[in-house]
């Protein structure tokens, strides 16, 4: 396995960290849009006295397992259902994504389109909200978030968005509401407290030129709420994240919070430099000069699977790259995204029967991954997840 090339602990001793706590503890839904504006000023005052943590990102387990928008395996994702579930089954980070409302709220949503995650589509007060806009230069047709504000949201529920592959989750379809980021947070204190250890919180920004362009940036009211929550610090049990560089770096004017940069494919180019006309693609912020480059601003970075292990024409997995070694040398921790148990997500030579809906060998496609020797990964299914982890640190 590839070691790490920094002045740090090392691998090894990461490797012997302890997974967070998986003691179930509930939560009901968060309240009103009224309710997450009492007590801002307080809260204020509080978090200015907090003490750090204590902790930072180089003491988190390695392999690091990221509940992918929470347990969206097995709920809705990005709701405080499936963030609750994550947690319980000891993922030791949870995944938010944020957008925002008409009315400057951030709330938690993969997408500020919101027809497939939402039953919006079942409220006929809302049927002509529906509409056509360009987001990051794709065509959308549906609802969206930015033509809502917090307390429209609030009269929604929230809807498993692929349940032709997760049927059993349509179960939980409008038993949650969407949260603001606010609620997450203070959910997370809650149950920081309860546990007797911070509940760590991994958070993206969405589009954010695009919202930025419609005078709803991100940055600012993000980092106002890390702020208030004491999470603004290096040593915050908290990791910023967008696949927009640029975002990035706005957010490291901002606060001290770990930093992570996402990437795509090796063809795609982030918006933002799209916008700005840099000619720059993800496979040249992969090389060596791209990765020194992204770690002025980043502590890490976020790239898709296939950047770390291609797949050849058939699916299935060929060599690895030299990103895993190429990034440590930067002194760059590496959580790529997505592992996911069905078939259909897996690549070809871990697949099993011939339902697509079906769990593969996802052991086996998580022992390859992890022998590439990147510091984490993302899931939508912890619990198997911190099972090859605990494997992964055996070997």
């Amino acid at each position: 396995m590839t070691e790490r090339t920094r002045k740090s602990p090392g691998r090894r001793a990461l490797l012997g960290a302890a997974l967070l706590g998986t003691t179930a503890i509930g939560l009901s839904a968060a309240g009103t849009a009224e309710a997450a504006e009492r007590g801002r000023d307080d809260d204020t005052r509080k978090s200015a006295g907090r003490k750090s943590d204590g902790r930072s990102l180089r003491d988190l387990p390695v392999p690091t397992v990221v509940g992918h928008r929470g347990a969206s395996g097995y709920r809705p994702e990005h709701t405080l259902g499936s963030y609750q579930l994550a947690l319980d089954l000891g993922a030791d980070i949870v995944e938010q994504d944020v957008v925002p409302t008409k009315d400057g709220h951030l709330v938690c949503r993969h997408e500020n389109d919101i027809s497939g995650t939402t039953d919006v589509a079942s409220h006929p007060e809302f049927a002509g909200r529906r509409t056509t806009k360009t987001v990051d230069g794709v065509a959308l047709t549906g609802w969206f978030t930015e033509d809502f504000t917090l307390a429209e949201l609030k009269t929604l529920r929230a809807t498993e968005r692929i349940p032709g592959n997760r049927q059993k989750n349509t179960l939980y379809d409008g038993r949650w509401e969407i949260p603001t980021f606010e609620e997450v947070l203070r959910w997370a204190e809650a149950e920081g407290r309860k546990r007797g250890k911070p509940v760590w919180l991994y958070t993206e920004t969405k589009h954010p030129s695009y919202f930025r362009g419609l005078g709803l940036a991100l940055e600012e009211p993000l980092a106002k709420l890390l702020r208030r929550y004491g999470r603004d610090r290096a040593d915050a049990a908290l990791i910023l994240q967008s696949f927009e560089p640029d975002s990035v770096r706005r957010l490291s004017r901002l606060v001290s919070t770990p930093r992570i940069v996402l990437l795509g494919g090796a063809n795609s180019r982030p918006w933002d430099f799209t916008e700005a006309g840099d000619p720059r693609t993800v496979a040249d912020l992969v090389t060596p000069a791209g990765l020194k480059w992204m770690a002025t601003f980043a502590q890490g970075i976020g790239p898709t699977l296939d950047l770390v292990v291609p797949r050849d024409s058939a699916g299935r997995l060929a060599a690895p790259t030299t990103l895993v070694r190429d990034a440590h040398a930067q002194g760059l921790i590496l959580h790529p995204y997505t592992m996911r148990n069905e078939n259909t997500f897996l690549p070809s030579e871990f697949r099993r029967g011939t339902d697509p809906n079906a769990y593969g060998d996802a052991f086996g496609a998580f022992r390859a991954y992890f022998a590439t020797g990147i510091d984490g990964i993302f899931s939508d299914n912890a619990d198997t997840a911190l099972l090859a982890a605990a494997d992964a640190r055996r070997a």
